[in-house]
């Protein structure tokens, strides 16, 4: 699917998560679906759970177990291909890198977007973490419900 239409399917991304009895807890996620040479996941995490290697052309592969959902992760990725999601009841949580204008605020609702870039629902902003760390990528929490976890990827401004 990516080569044909530029996105993954539905099927793709539900390989990058792990069951759903883990997302109790944040975890990171990465979409990364082809092997390039990329490391900063694996030298930016503080628990040693992304593991690429010697060759850093491999893909990431994460340790759930050593995986605290922190999102140091997420600001690293310099191809915007990490999240940290998480389920609470009946809502799904997701740290994701933002690199636009205007940057929302905590409260605000926001367009839920899909891969293919269609609005899937409304999404709560839940925090925004914008600091020195980070240098210019916000990360965001948004909340959506349950059933969006493999389809959400971001949010876009309702206006």
């Amino acid at each position: 699917m990516i080569q044909k239409f530029g996105y993954a399917d539905t099927e793709l991304v539900k390989t990058k998560f792990p069951n759903e009895d883990i997302l109790v807890r944040p975890k990171a996620i990465i979409e990364c679906y082809q092997e390039i040479p990329c490391n900063p996941c694996e030298t930016s995490c503080p628990f040693n759970a992304i593991m690429i290697g010697s060759d850093i052309n491999h893909q990431p592969v994460i340790d759930y177990n050593l995986c605290t959902g922190c999102g140091a992760c997420v600001y690293s990725c310099p191809g915007l291909a990490i999240m940290v999601a998480q389920l609470k009841q009946d809502r799904a949580y997701f740290k994701v890198p933002y690199e636009l204008l205007p940057v929302p605020k905590k409260g605000d609702i926001w367009h839920a977007i899909n891969r293919q870039g269609e609005v899937l629902c409304d999404a709560k902003i839940e925090s925004v973490l914008q600091n020195s760390k980070t240098d210019r990528t916000v990360v965001i929490t948004a909340s959506v419900p349950k059933q969006y976890l493999f389809d959400f990827i971001t949010v876009r401004n309702k206006v």
